[in-house]
């Protein structure tokens, strides 16, 4: 394809892909003293149209925020003479250059589907991927609402977020997760706080997702007050307490195992359970012995803690200062 390098002003530049990109402040900010101090190395990428009266822009709409910033009035454009649909092929056909988010992927590749009317193959074949790749990317957008795409691109929610808990949530109960995007705006989570609401979510009847729904927040500050309680009582309890409470925990785990026999066929008791019984036994049988071994003999493991440990000699009192101070 033919390019050219230019000087454009800002205000002939068309933005119409902007949505496609995530809005990362610190990252803007950033090239923007790059750009201050060293000028702008590389040229944001546009596509002629409307014979040169038009640039859409298909790359560098970070370097163009961070013109803005610096209150440019100019970019260095280097302008495609080729179709539109060629262009955001061959941008994502790139490797070279900042890497794309997963989400901007999508959106670009949302838009060859669905606005440009290319086939997954034709797209797969045309940007050098495969059409599992294409498919598994525009599943990432199809899957979430705008209100939520809008959230990633804004910053107030991870990708992470939005894909595992937010699509998922909104897919079952999409006014819950109305709700709950609405009240992490005012008492956002992070991406492990979320993921813990929503296991707890995922396993609460309906009366309690109403109140998880209602103030998220309030549920992780609980969640954090009892772990905090459960680190003190292992403290006060001290290893003691807690080996305790582990065997505690292998008592009630068998016992599970035993409710779930009439649910397994003779298959699968042999081929599964009567090994792993085995192993079962011989760590007790071992645990057994080495308890026995601690109750019959000296607890004190350390021969110089012992009163008359065999073969050392005569001992020097530790609790007694030397000679020369004693003079």
């Amino acid at each position: 394809m033919e390019t050219a390098t230019r000087e454009v002003d800002l205000h002939r530049l068309d933005l119409r892909f902007a949505d496609s990109r995530l809005i990362e402040p610190r990252a803007v900010e950033q090239l923007a003293r790059s750009i201050e101090r060293a000028g702008q190395l590389i040229a944001c990428i546009a596509v002629v149209e409307d014979g040169g009266e038009r640039l859409v822009v298909v790359d560098g709409y970070r370097r163009i925020a961070a013109l803005r910033r610096l209150g440019h009035d100019t970019a260095t454009i280097e302008s495609w003479n080729c179709d539109l649909t060629q262009a955001l092929l061959a941008v994502l056909a790139r490797s070279h250059g900042r890497a794309f988010a997963a989400i901007e992927e999508a959106l670009l590749l949302r838009e060859l589907v669905h606005s440009q009317g290319l086939s997954q193959h034709e797209v797969a074949r045309r940007c050098g991927r495969d059409v599992s790749w294409v498919s598994r990317r525009l599943q990432l957008v199809c899957a979430m609402p705008d209100t939520l795409l809008a959230a990633v691109r804004e910053g107030s929610l991870s990708t992470w977020a939005a894909i595992r808990v937010m699509a998922p949530l909104a897919r079952a109960n999409p006014e819950h997760a109305q709700r709950l995007l609405g009240s992490l705006d005012s008492h956002p989570l992070t991406t492990r706080e979320l993921h813990r609401w929503f296991e707890h979510y995922q396993g609460s009847a309906h009366r309690i997702r109403e109140r998880l729904v209602a103030n998220p927040r309030l549920f992780i500050d609980v969640l954090h007050a009892k772990d905090e309680q459960r680190a003190d009582e292992r403290v006060r309890q001290g290893p003691e307490g807690q080996c305790e409470l582990d065997l505690r925990q292998v008592l009630a785990l068998i016992a599970r195992v035993r409710r779930c026999l009439q649910q397994l066929g003779p298959e699968g008791l042999a081929e599964t359970l009567v090994p792993a019984l085995t192993r079962v036994r011989n760590a007790a049988h071992a645990l057994q012995s080495e308890l026995g071994s601690y109750l019959d003999h000296d607890p004190h493991r350390d021969p110089q803690q012992r009163a008359n440990p065999p073969g050392a000699g005569p001992q020097t009192a530790r609790d007694q200062s030397p000679a020369q101070a004693l003079a």
